[in-house]
């Protein structure tokens, strides 16, 4: 296999590196737009189609994860056999589909099994948007962009929620789903129209059970991949979590009212500047001295939050709550895009199929994770809290088996 990052102008075709960072970056947006764009509208949703128990809002977030997870895999090992364009297609047009669906929708039941598939359908675009980048990058060139895509990626939760808030005014919850439905359409016909075929043809893998079993086998086997995918998983755990229950906090706890926007804002806004920054600095001191000082701060403050939650005012007040959250999705940021790449960084020559598989455990297993986080939700912000910081040990652990326990060392100079 060629070394993607000498080849990509050729495999672009012509595509400036801005355009294709805002496609991609676009493309794995729609998975946080159709999630943060719904969490003004839980309350009213939840009324309109009789949901009793509170916490059982939060299933319009966990049944799309849970489409989301379970979807990858078979979007990997296609695409590793026919391309990444026409199943990314495909899958934006399922997601189209069930946006437009949901909007008819006659029950919860309902609306939940359109958000499942609706969740599968954008598994294309979780899955095939890193395998595109992976086709085209490698080694820190790999994490740079990602970076900068996460970046890009990281502005949507800051205004998402506003959007559905504003989306709101002008009528009910069933907009928000048309909102979704004509940004797909736009952004499939985006890629429809500029992307071209990024799959080397001596990468194209045989679609047979047993080439995908092999595959499956190379991922599972690689101990770097797998221990730093389980330590993703718990880690986004955390964060399905919050925004699993992120509504009851702000608007049950603290009383934000139509103000829980701007409040969801200042936190994404923290994570889009460490994205930003990982982006200038990764290629100085690479992917692991940057993701694990950040894994080992992300430890130390959620332990201290953690504290001042357990011995500190009840309910702690918001600016102080805010301060703890904003500085732990600080470190989130210079996690995320970094334990990803290390992941991927061996399975160049699977890459498809090593995208859906990672992606499958660490969006399913962080999914079940954030239930298990959103549901203990007891009026308090303590559930939460010891939440991120037991998962952040979680992490370490995983992150010390797969680097056989020593911290900031690279094993290749180039990563």
């Amino acid at each position: 296999m060629t070394n993607p990052s000498q080849t990509a102008p050729a495999r672009l075709r012509g595509m400036g590196r801005v355009e294709f960072i805002a496609m991609m970056a676009m493309l794995m947006a729609i998975n946080s737009l159709a999630i943060d764009i719904m969490l003004p509208g839980l309350q009213e949703i939840g009324a309109s189609l009789g949901v009793v128990n509170e916490n059982h809002r939060q299933y319009v977030v966990s049944a799309y994860l849970f489409g989301l997870g379970a979807a990858q895999i078979i979007y990997g090992s296609i695409s590793d056999r026919f391309g990444r364009r026409n199943p990314m297609l495909f899958g934006l047009g399922l997601y189209f589909v069930c946006a437009v669906g949901a909007v008819i929708a006659p029950s919860f039941g309902a609306l939940l099994a359109l958000r499942f598939i609706q969740g599968a359908g954008a598994a294309a675009t979780r899955v095939i948007s890193i395998s595109i980048v992976r086709d085209v990058y490698g080694g820190r060139a790999m994490a740079e962009v990602m970076s900068l895509i996460m970046m890009v990626f990281m502005v949507v939760p800051v205004i998402a929620p506003a959007t559905g808030q504003v989306i709101m005014l002008f009528g009910n919850w069933h907009l928000i789903f048309v909102f979704m439905a004509v940004a797909s359409l736009c952004i499939g016909f985006w890629m429809y129209s500029r992307l071209p075929e990024t799959l080397d043809p001596a990468d194209v893998r045989p679609f047979t059970i047993s080439s995908i079993l092999h595959a499956f086998q190379i991922v599972l086997t690689n101990r770097l991949a797998l221990c730093y995918t389980i330590a993703s998983t718990f880690i986004f755990g955390a964060m399905f979590g919050f925004i699993n229950s992120a509504q009851q906090i702000y608007v049950g706890i603290y009383d934000v009212g139509v103000w829980f926007p701007l409040v969801f804002a200042c936190v994404a806004v923290f994570m889009s500047a460490a994205s930003f920054l990982n982006a200038r600095f990764v290629g100085r001191f690479g992917m692991r001295r940057l993701s694990h000082g950040s894994l080992l701060g992300f430890i130390g403050i959620t332990f201290v939050w953690m504290l001042v939650q357990i011995f500190g005012p009840q309910p702690m007040p918001l600016v102080i709550f805010i301060a703890f959250f904003g500085l732990s999705m600080f470190q989130f940021g210079w996690i995320g895009s970094n334990f990803n790449s290390l992941a991927m960084e061996p399975l160049g020559h699977v890459a498809g199929t090593a995208s859906a598989v990672l992606g499958f455990m660490s969006t399913v297993g962080g999914a079940l994770i954030g239930v298990a986080i959103g549901q203990s939700f007891n009026g308090t912000a303590l559930p939460l809290v010891a939440g991120f910081f037991t998962v952040s040990i979680i992490g370490l652990i995983f992150v010390l088996i797969g680097e056989k326990g020593k911290l900031f060392q690279p094993q290749n100079p180039k990563i």
